[in-house]
């Protein structure tokens, strides 16, 4: 059974390495790794051991010797884990030489070979299967890569870093020597050697340097490498721009291939992907493969500040890196696409894979205080809810008080490898805010209930939202302390708009909000008072999504239905939609089941009417808010036991009836979005397709045979996966 590692044990090293060198010989039965490391006894400790252990799995020690001279046998010993050497100098070089079988390696971590390419994967623990190495986060060092092997075989030969020096050697063979000057983690390291092709590009940094670019492939995706080009570009100039953050190093490297075992590995300089999230064309991707593509790409980049050049002390900070850097890839998504679909997109991953995490047997906090096996920590907690946690902060400080905060951070850690608290402490530094509560996001586990009521004092003109909060018991513990909660909301009039908010205190933020503002509720019940409130309003709460929360509150199918028309944020616009089309179903399904004859409700028809009126304001959008939400979202949403064929039923019946009741204004739609010309990836143009394919779904189960038409007309026209997909799937509505 695998040994319990606990964040409470944590030691630094008692040596830590200056300068790897590496030397790779590529065989077709083995591999041979000649390893120097240059070691030093970490000054920082008190009473530090002059042994040391080095990690290793599945290796040969051919040779082994300290500053060139071979090593007693007395001095160090060998195991399945590793290799322990017994009183080492303060300082010395290390001379290891291994032979490793890539071409065997079914593990896929460390350095392994698939369909004739090598490649690697050594997040998290892989490059003990590389060399004798101290494989952990917090040993940072310079990397300087050789590697040799067969020409005609391998004619591509990569590592990370700059590329220093090619040579062609006797016997066919050829060298590559790669030279990486940025202090990484082991984990950060990679190899790819095979029969590549690739595109290339080139990036001036806002310093001036000149960045070569490219993207390698296997030779029949050659053809599709573009899109991940443009979207590298992308996502240099968005860092630049947004974090002022430059790229570093003289050229920047994605590899894709068919088998890489993991989907994307942000290794610095030298990026590898699953040829799935990094290749595309129109005539086998979709829009939202292409996104995705956009997103994946990003991703990794922005990794070369958030996660390389500042890394992780240990691996129970793994959300440090990865929280951080999909709340940089959800903001780049969001500013060069859709920023409410972007949203609603991110929101729905948290409502249902992590929400559903947070309610099993499986939570666990954004930052775990044990673990047998750090992949099983590879989560929709750490990744998507530590964003969140990253989005509440960002929230609390404003916009700019973010940017400040990140500035510092860099700033203090640049090259170092870190904790949550440093980052928390960074962002609570530079805005003079106290975080020491909101800290609890990291080590308390589950989703925060938010029950929310209001009462309006007519007299006064004043208006109270009254919170309480509550979190189910989890396996770490069954004692919550309330969590900071940042709720931005507005007070919405009857008649349209939003009202001006008349409240202060230490807990309501309003930087950059205009008409919103921030109650941050940081206690069991708690109550916030709005003066000079002419009217009862509607409270449009946790805009945006603001706080990873279960939040309830009763409102009216006239209050959602103002809300749908009115609310100033997009998000919740959406979301009023929703929990209308929830609550017609639940309304629906009831009556179904005490066999009464089913309606469609006004209140529905008329928000969905006044969707369609109002689609050309915002494409995207609307076609969210068109949607009935799918099966698996309403089972998620209504607790109570559900009757599955009723329920299937009910949704049925509701897609038919707002078809036929809305037929001609669907038609209308379609003709509007349904554009001829080449095939686009701009904004808008993916905005009409993702609206067109949910009027073409409505239009089909009218069983009106000119929507039959209407489809072959699709079909036959399609000059891209897009369309050729909306169509055939179109067709499933059909009865």
């Amino acid at each position: 059974m695998a040994k319990t590692v606990y964040l409470k044990d944590y030691q630094a090293s008692n040596f830590l390495i200056e300068k790897v060198d590496l030397d790779f010989n590529l065989n077709d039965d083995f591999t041979i790794v000649e390893t120097k490391l240059k070691l030093f006894k970490n000054s920082s400790l008190d009473n530090a051991s002059d042994d040391l252990f080095l990690n290793g799995t599945e290796l040969e020690l051919l040779e082994i010797s300290i500053d060139g001279v071979t090593l007693e046998e007395s001095l160090y010993s060998v195991n399945e884990h590793g290799l322990q050497l017994l009183n080492l100098p303060e300082s010395c070089e290390l001379y290891t030489k291994v032979k490793i079988h890539p071409e065997k390696n079914t593990q896929l971590e460390g350095l392994y070979m698939s369909k004739g390419i090598y490649t690697t994967q050594c997040e998290a623990q892989g490059f003990r299967r590389i060399t004798y190495y101290l494989d952990r986060p917090d040993v940072m060092s310079k990397f300087t890569t050789s590697i040799t092997a067969v020409k005609e075989k391998f004619p591509v030969m990569l590592s990370n870093g700059n590329l220093i020096k090619e040579q062609d050697l006797e016997d066919g063979r050829h060298l590559a020597v790669w030279d990486d000057p940025s202090l990484k983690p082991a984990y950060l390291f990679a190899l790819v050697a095979g029969q590549l092709e690739y595109i290339e590009d080139k990036y001036k940094t806002t310093s001036g340097r000149d960045v070569e670019l490219r993207v390698y492939a296997e030779k029949h995706n050659i053809n599709k490498c573009s899109y991940a080009m443009e979207s590298l570009i992308a996502s240099i100039k968005w860092d630049e721009d947004t974090h002022g953050l430059e790229y570093d190093l003289d050229i920047y490297m994605i590899v894709a291939i068919s088998d890489f075992n993991s989907g994307a590995m942000e290794n610095k300089g030298l990026n590898i992907f699953n040829a799935k999230y990094a290749l595309a064309d129109p005539s086998t991707a979709t829009d939202t493969d292409y996104k995705n593509v956009e997103r994946v790409i990003g991703h990794e980049y922005f990794h070369n500040w958030t996660g390389n050049r500042i890394t992780c002390r240990e691996w129970f900070q793994l959300s440090l890196k990865e929280g951080l850097t999909v709340f940089r890839e959800q903001n780049f998504a969001q500013d060069l696409n859709s920023k409410v679909v972007n949203r609603i997109d991110d929101v729905n991953i948290m409502t249902t894979a992590q929400f559903t995490e947070d309610a099993g047997p499986l939570a666990h906090p954004v930052r775990p205080e044990s673990y047998q096996e750090i992949r099983n920590f590879y989560t929709a907690t750490i990744y998507d809810k530590g964003s969140e946690v990253i989005r509440m902060i960002a929230t609390l400080v404003g916009e700019s008080g973010y940017y400040k905060g990140m500035k510092l951070y860099v700033e203090r850690h640049d090259g170092a490898a870190v904790t949550v608290e440093d980052f928390v402490a960074a962002m609570a530094d530079a805005n003079n805010i106290d975080l020491t509560q909101f800290k609890l996001w990291y080590s308390q586990a589950g989703t925060p209930s938010l029950k929310v009521s209001s009462e309006y004092n007519e007299e006064a003109k004043e208006y109270t939202l009254h919170f309480e909060q509550s979190c189910r018991a989890t396996p770490e513990t069954s004692e919550k302390r309330p969590f900071v909660i940042p709720v931005k909301m507005s007070l919405i009039s009857t008649s349209g708009g939003a009202l001006d908010l008349d409240i202060s205190g230490e807990n309501i933020k309003d930087t950059d909000l205009g008409k919103s503002k921030v109650l941050v509720v940081n206690q069991q019940k708690q109550s916030f008072t709005f003066k000079n409130v002419n009217v009862k309003p509607i409270p449009s709460l946790l805009q945006g999504f603001s706080a990873p929360v279960n939040l309830a509150y009763a409102y009216t199918e006239e209050e959602l239905l103002l809300l749908i028309s009115h609310d100033i944020d997009g998000f919740n616009r959406y979301n009023a939609m929703q929990k209308l089309f929830i609550l017609t179903i639940k309304q629906l399904l009831a009556l179904h089941l005490q066999g009464e004859e089913l309606h469609l409700p006004k209140s529905l028809s008329e928000a969905f009417n006044s969707v369609l009126v109002n689609c050309k304001d915002d494409l995207a959008v609307a076609a969210r808010m068109l949607s009935i939400p799918s099966i698996s979202y309403i089972l998620g949403v209504i607790t109570e036991d559900v009757d599955l064929d009723a329920l299937l039923q009910v949704r049925k019946f509701l897609n038919k009836e707002l078809a036929v009741c809305h037929e001609e204004q669907l038609e209308s739609i379609y003709k509007y979005v349904n554009v001829a010309g080449n095939y686009e990836l701009t904004k808008d143009a993916i905005a009409m397709r993702s609206l067109k394919a949910v009027v073409l779904d409505y239009l089909l189960v009218t069983e009106d045979e000119r929507h039959l038409n209407t489809v072959d007309s699709l079909y036959a026209k399609a000059d891209n996966m897009t369309d050729y997909v909306m169509a055939l799937s179109s067709v499933r509505n059909i009865s």
